[in-house]
């Protein structure tokens, strides 16, 4: 305590900070004004980058411009976190240096410490470089219809840690995204409806496709379908001979999500079409011999007369 009184302590004391005032403060201005430079040009190369990719987008019609936005800006705030974090992580460390702040330990302690965070949070960091991934590489998109590790829904969120799924029942599933092994796109770009259509075998094929595509084509002129119909039906031909029908495959291309609406709309028009033509759609049926022929009444006389009997 009396050294800290005496006053050869406050001269050495005054004698020190001129010394770091003239040879270290210039120096550690010199960096804060660097550091200031370098952080403004990150700001100004990625707001750029992030104006060009949107603009980018927003020349492409195929693409939902507010959806690919967002992901943009998220992708670009990750990169500059990234950034910044580095850029004051070298400042701080040189800035200590300045002060005479011995950085070697810190920076042993900081490598044990990372290390044990690693190795506790591996999950967690697989979790966010999927995200990441997930983000750049555009495979899902918030409203899109998607299969995750084979359940189906409407994606509602999609986050760096987690993708959030809702199936036709509202029921909600999360996901982590370092644990998505499977996944399928349902609505990327163009979606389609493939139809399976049977005919009894006495049917003319020809005659049944012809039909077909006659009801694909009204059905693209329709005002209220026309526009989520991307191009003509697609006839494919006869398929296989099943085992009680010729099964005629057809596609139609449509916009995102439509599929279900338009394939609803042309089997419903498709049933009214064969019902004016007389084409015989065939079904599953088992007919029963009792001895002889009997007719349906008197196969459900019988079957009353045996539950009676039991």
């Amino acid at each position: 305590m009396e050294e800290i009184i005496t006053t050869d302590f406050w001269e050495e004391l005054w004698s020190s900070g001129q010394e770091w005032v003239i040879n270290e403060l210039p120096g550690l201005i010199i960096i804060i004004l660097v550091l200031i430079v370098v952080s403004r040009f990150f700001r100004f190369v990625l707001t750029k980058l992030k104006n060009t990719l949107i603009s980018r987008a927003e020349k492409k019609d195929t693409h939902d411009v507010a959806e690919t936005e967002k992901r943009i800006r998220t992708l670009i705030g990750i990169i500059g976190g990234v950034v910044s974090i580095f850029i004051w992580t070298i400042f701080i460390m040189i800035a200590l240096k300045k002060f005479g702040v011995e950085i070697a330990p810190i920076l042993a302690s900081a490598g044990i410490v990372g290390v044990a965070i690693g190795f506790g949070a591996q999950e967690l960091v697989r979790d966010f470089l999927s995200g990441f991934f997930m983000l750049l590489e555009d495979q899902v998109r918030a409203g899109d219809v998607a299969i995750i590790n084979g359940t189906g829904g409407v994606v509602e969120k999609i986050e760096l840690r987690t993708i959030t799924l809702r199936d036709f029942s509202g029921v909600v599933h999360i996901f982590q995204n370092g644990k998505i092994n499977t996944m399928a796109n349902m609505t990327k770009e163009w979606s389609a409806m493939v139809f399976d259509i049977g005919v009894a075998y006495k049917e003319d094929v020809d005659q049944v496709m012809d039909i077909m595509r006659e009801v694909g084509n009204e059905l693209q002129k329709d005002e209220l379908f026309g526009n989520s119909i991307i191009e003509p039906i697609e006839i494919f031909g006869l398929d296989k001979f099943g085992d009680s029908a010729l099964v005629i495959k057809a596609r139609i291309k449509t916009k995102p999500i439509q599929q279900w609406s338009v394939g609803r709309e042309y089997r419903r028009r498709l049933k009214i079409a064969f019902d004016k033509k007389n084409i015989e759609i065939p079904f599953p049926h088992t007919t029963v011999y009792w001895g002889e022929e009997i007719t349906p009444l008197q196969l459900k006389i019988n079957d009353a007369a045996v539950d009676k009997k039991n």
